[in-house]
């Protein structure tokens, strides 16, 4: 599947702002206030967005927990109409760009779109991809059991099971390394 640098931008904004949600275990919320949606912003250079409000922070955090029930879909035809239901609330309007040093490529987002439409349009067209290519399954959440983050499976043949495979996957196979000598040493 060929991922473009627009969509693997989208695709990484994406997942970084579901993993943003608090947890049940009492991760604390990733954006508390404008200044964090603010630096959400900046650090993921998300362009023509205006001055940010409450307003947006709350309309961030709703497309937020959308995003997430994609990510939980059972199946493409779920996937699909949550995200078509995501991008047309957005008011979708396709336009070819060239700005800030890259080549030509599509914005999804409306003129003047909220910081929320911008998100749901263009993540939510970076999710249609995958779904349209037959990949709704490499959209997955950490199988470690104390971690449930958000990423999208880019490995050549879908095997990725953990977020981070220095952090989760790491954890999870010293663990099982350990309850082998334990049990090997009686």
């Amino acid at each position: 599947m060929l991922i473009t640098h627009d969509t693997r931008c989208a695709l990484d904004t994406v997942v970084d702002l579901v993993n943003t949600a608090p947890e049940e275990d009492g991760t604390p919320d990733g954006l508390p206030d404008v200044a964090a949606l603010e630096d959400f912003v900046g650090n993921h250079e998300i362009s023509d967005v205006g001055v940010l409000s409450e307003f947006d922070l709350s309309a961030v955090r709703k497309i937020r927990g959308r995003f997430a029930s994609v990510f939980a879909a059972p199946e493409a035809r779920a996937a699909a109409a949550l995200i078509n239901d995501l991008v047309a609330a957005a008011g979708t309007t396709p336009q070819l760009t060239d700005h800030d040093g890259y080549d030509w490529h599509v914005h999804y987002f409306a003129p003047g779109a909220s910081v929320a439409d911008h998100l749901a349009a263009d993540c939510g067209m970076a999710l249609a991809f995958f779904v349209v290519a037959g990949e709704q399954e490499r959209l997955r959440r950490c199988e470690a059991p104390d971690c449930r983050r958000a990423f999208v499976d880019l490995s050549r043949n879908r095997s990725r099971r953990y977020c981070d495979s220095r952090t989760c996957g790491n954890r999870l196979h010293v663990a099982a390394y350990r309850a082998r000598r334990k049990e090997a040493a009686g």
